[in-house]
């Protein structure tokens, strides 16, 4: 039943997150106009605007004018759905499935607007922060210090890069580890390492199909990375953790 609601809750969410990522960068309003065809300007009716139901009904095109709709929008509202339903059943406390769906709620929309406009908006990153502290507040002030301590260590870590190499690296990423320690403790640092990781396969990847030369050239934003991280050490990073400190021990 909670992985029902989680489903449900996460494709409502998702469609939200959809908005968020199209209309923040953009300097919108998040709340109106509602949603309407970029191209036309006509508003999508209630029916049509049924989390991927809508989009399959309608096959992908606007009902005036026939304009394409992104397959994107009902991939974003499954994922967060998945998401969802994830958390509810890999966490067993309010406290973990709280932080961890809000984390998703963070993650997804800050990745999207990444890859498309290179920013990763403060908008997004200071309510976030300030929602992590007050949530450890609400559902476990003893561990609020480990979160202070996690957020400030993750951030501090990746300022180092930031400065070194300005050019891949900025400082709405240093804001969005800090967020990320904030919600995962500990296992923010499995968080960081895994997206440095998959960075560098990435890196190494295209460099090998178009050489080294262009390869170094080609500008990728490291927020995604960073978000594919915290999903890693949000479903793992406390096993991970656990066997690093047992197996140093």
């Amino acid at each position: 039943m909670a992985a029902a609601f989680a489903a449900l809750g996460g494709l409502v969410v998702g469609s939200f997150l959809n908005v968020v990522s199209y209309r923040m960068p953009r300097g919108e309003s998040l709340i109106a106009p509602g949603s309407h065809c970029p191209r036309c300007g006509t508003a999508v009716k209630p029916y049509d605007n049924v989390p991927v139901i809508g989009w399959l009904l309608l096959r992908g095109r606007c009902r005036a004018c026939r304009e394409r709709i992104s397959a994107r929008y009902p991939v974003v509202e499954l994922l967060s759905a998945a998401l969802a339903v994830a958390v509810v059943l890999v966490k067993h406390s309010a406290h973990d499935i709280v932080l961890g769906l809000v984390l998703v709620a963070v993650l997804v929309p800050v990745a999207l607007i990444d890859l498309d406009h290179r920013l990763i908006p403060n908008k997004i990153t200071l309510p976030a922060a300030l929602l992590a502290v007050a949530l450890g507040l609400a559902l476990r002030p003893a561990g609020v210090p480990e979160q202070l301590i996690a957020g400030a260590a993750a951030a501090a870590f990746l300022v180092v890069f930031a400065l070194a190499y300005p050019a891949g690296m900025g400082m709405g990423d240093v804001k969005l580890a800090g967020v990320m320690g904030l919600y995962l403790g500990r296992s923010v640092g499995v968080a960081l390492l895994s997206g440095v990781f998959v960075a560098a396969v990435l890196g190494l990847a295209i460099m090998a199909r178009v050489g080294m030369a262009s390869g170094r050239k080609t500008a990728i934003p490291f927020g995604p990375f960073l978000a594919v991280g915290g999903l890693i050490a949000l479903f793992a990073g406390g096993p991970i953790v656990h066997w690093y400190l047992h197996s140093v021990g």
